[in-house]
């Protein structure tokens, strides 16, 4: 099969509506199906099939399709799939992206009081990962209690209702994961992570890197091109467990990017992109292994957090006294309203 080469230069930059999309449909199609694929066992048998994997791949895309919904919608949402951090990680200067406030409220507000521009104008990536993966958790709390109810409670017609509802949020995690998995893309990808976004831009550049729009060349066409999934499979790293709140890995994920823009640079200026030049491949390779990487890990975080979330209402239940059969949760989850 012949091989599209795809060079980094001005002629070749991709711009859709004046947005640049981080990763196009093939590194966020990878992305989720890398990652799904490299689940442990100790994730749910329904994360473990084929077709899991296809959907999630392909609901990975969703969010960047959905451009072009409408002037509020996009302007809304489009802020959400990147930030800009300066050289040093930092956004506006002020807030280092490893000491990320808790919420995106304290996140505007630091950035309003250091009297620079809102989150609308630098972005809020951290936070839709951040806030993505708690949806997960909570997600898959709900499973758990639909799960175990399904198993323990004494009344058929209970029973028969939580199974039902298992298989809803199986559908609906799904959709979740695709939804984590595209920003946690979006943060792999350096490019989506400094004020460096689509050539160096209007700051001292010494080192005379590219001005050109290189970006949407890079992330679509030359992954498109270059970029397999058994490549992916065999870059990603070992399951990683920093022990931190999820701001904390989060902003030292995005971090990581960072570090990567001027080695990107310097690639671009050298070459690298060029056909037949293997330091690009490898480095693309490597910025999409990352995504599928700290997705993975994202997933298995989730599930394990969800057995602190409590579920339902009027009363919100434990996981803990559901799975060991203590209390039927159908009422709490069918609604007493």
């Amino acid at each position: 099969m012949r091989v599209k080469a795809i060079v980094l230069g001005a002629g070749m930059a991709l711009v859709v509506g004046g947005e640049a999309l981080a990763w196009g449909s093939s590194g966020h199609r990878v992305i989720g199906v890398a990652a799904m694929q490299a689940l442990p066992a100790e994730l749910p048998p329904f994360l473990h099939t084929p077709g899991a994997a296809v959907t999630v791949g392909e609901q990975s895309r969703e969010p960047d399709r959905s451009r072009g919904a409408g002037k509020a919608h996009d302007s809304d949402r489009d802020p959400g799939h990147f930030v800009d951090a300066n050289d040093a990680g930092q956004v506006a200067g002020v807030l280092p992206l490893d000491q990320l406030p808790a919420t995106r409220e304290d996140y505007e507000t630091a950035l309003r009081a250091a009297g620079r521009a809102n989150s609308w104008g630098l972005g809020y990536l951290p936070y839709s990962i951040i806030e993505d993966w708690q949806q997960l958790a909570k997600d898959f709390a709900y499973w758990r209690a639909d799960a175990a109810g399904a198993r323990l409670s004494p009344d058929p017609a209970h029973r028969a209702w939580l199974d039902a509802d298992r298989d809803r949020r199986e559908a609906q995690i799904l959709i979740d994961i695709g939804a984590l998995s595209h920003f946690v893309g979006d943060g792999s990808m350096p490019l989506h992570a400094t004020v460096h976004y689509d050539g160096w831009g209007p700051f001292p550049n010494p080192n005379g890197y590219t001005n050109d729009r290189v970006h949407s060349a890079w992330e679509g066409d030359y992954v498109r091109a270059n970029v397999t999934l058994p490549a992916v499979r065999a870059a990603m790293s070992p399951f990683h467990d920093c022990a931190c709140q999820i701001q904390m890995r989060v902003g030292a994920y995005l971090m990581e990017g960072v570090h990567q823009v001027v080695p990107f640079y310097e690639l671009q200026k050298a070459g690298g992109f060029q056909p037949g030049v293997a330091r690009g491949v490898d480095f693309t390779v490597a910025r999409v292994a990352a995504g599928a990487t700290e997705l993975r890990d994202e997933i298995v975080l989730a599930w394990r957090a969800s057995t602190d979330v409590k579920v339902g209402y009027k009363p919100e239940l434990s996981i803990a006294d559901i799975e060991a059969g203590k209390v039927d949760p159908y009422d709490s989850l069918y609604g007493v309203d």
